[in-house]
C-alpha cells in the first residue's frame, strides 16, 4: 500500500483508511467480533487510518477495544463535537482513555464551536497528546466558514465530502487545501451509499483494470484519490472483504482525466 503525506501533520497514511460512522456504533459480542475481525483485514491490507467521533455512538469505544493491544499500528482520528468547552473536555478525556492516550488526527467536527476547541486541542498538542489538529464539514453552505478557519493557520488537515456526485469542494475547498498545504481526509465516498443504489456493469469498467480496479466502489475511491489533492477516503464497511477491496483502490496506478471523465459519465448514467 502506498502511503503519502497527510499535508502538514506528518502522518504518513495509506490512501484507503476507514469510516466508522453506523458500522462500529454496536452492542453484544458477535458484532463486536466482527468489528475486529474488520479491523483485521484492514491491517492485513496495509490500511492503518481510521476516523470516529462522539457522535457516531459507541464508534469510538468499539473501535478503542478491537485495537486494544495493537493500538500502536494504528492511525486515529477522532472529533470533538460539543456545545459547551466543558463537554468538549469530557470528550476528549474519554477518546484519550479509549487509544491509550494519543490522538494522531484530533478534528472539530462540523466547526462546532470551533474557536474554543480548537484552543483545546492545541494545549493537548503542546503536551504531546495530540498530534494534528482539523476540521471537518459535510455541508457546502458551511464551505465558507471552513475557509476562514483554513486560513488560520491552525490546523493541519480538513474533511470532507467528495464524490461524482458532490463535487463544491473543487470549486475553493481543494485548491485553498493545496495552497496551504494541508492534508484532505474524504468522507461520504460513496455518497451515504447513493452510488452504490445503480451499479454499472463489469464490461462499463473493464478499461479500468489496468489501474487495479474490478468492483465500482474501487472505481469510485480510485475516482477520488486519483486527484492529488486527496489524501484519504474513509468508507464504512462492516465486511471484511469489502475493506480489503477498498484497501487495493489506494494503490497505483492512478487515473488521469479520462477515467476519471468515464467515471463521472457512468455516475450520472446510472
Amino acid at each position: 500500500m502506498e502511503h503519502r503525506l497527510l499535508g502538514q501533520t506528518g502522518l504518513q497514511v495509506p490512501v484507503v483508511g476507514m469510516g466508522t460512522w453506523i458500522t462500529f456504533d454496536v452492542r453484544g459480542q458477535a458484532a463486536i467480533k466482527n468489528a475486529s475481525a474488520v479491523v483485521d483485514a484492514a491491517f492485513a491490507a496495509g490500511a492503518n487510518f481510521f476516523d470516529s467521533s462522539p457522535m457516531y455512538g459507541r464508534a469510538e469505544h468499539v473501535l478503542g477495544e478491537v485495537l486494544h493491544g495493537r493500538r500502536d499500528k494504528a492511525l486515529i482520528a477522532t472529533k470533538v463535537w460539543a456545545q459547551t468547552e466543558s463537554e468538549g473536555r469530557a470528550q476528549v478525556e474519554r477518546a484519550l482513555a479509549f487509544f491509550d492516550q494519543h490522538i494522531d488526527l484530533y478534528q472539530v467536527h462540523n466547526l462546532v464551536l470551533w474557536q474554543e476547541h480548537l484552543t483545546m486541542l492545541e494545549r493537548l498538542r503542546d503536551t504531546g497528546q495530540v498530534h494534528a489538529i482539523g476540521a471537518t464539514h459535510y455541508h457546502s453552505s458551511f464551505f465558507g466558514e471552513l475557509q476562514r478557519v483554513m486560513q488560520t493557520g491552525r490546523i493541519t488537515a480538513i474533511q470532507i465530502p467528495y464524490n461524482p456526485l458532490q463535487r463544491e469542494v473543487e470549486r475553493q475547498i481543494l485548491p485553498l487545501a493545496a495552497d496551504l498545504g494541508l492534508g484532505v481526509v474524504v468522507m461520504r465516498p460513496f455518497a451515504e451509499g447513493e452510488l452504490m443504489r445503480r451499479i454499472p456493469s463489469k464490461a462499463d469498467i473493464l478499461s479500468l483494470q489496468p489501474f487495479g480496479v474490478t468492483t465500482w466502489s474501487q472505481a469510485l475511491l480510485k475516482w477520488i484519490l486519483s486527484d492529488p489533492r486527496c489524501h484519504v477516503a474513509i468508507p464504512a464497511t462492516r465486511n471484511p472483504g469489502r475493506m480489503a477491496e477498498n484497501a487495493a483502490a489506494g494503490d497505483p496506478p492512478w487515473f488521469g482525466p479520462e477515467e476519471r471523465a468515464l467515471v463521472a459519465r457512468l455516475v450520472a448514467r446510472y
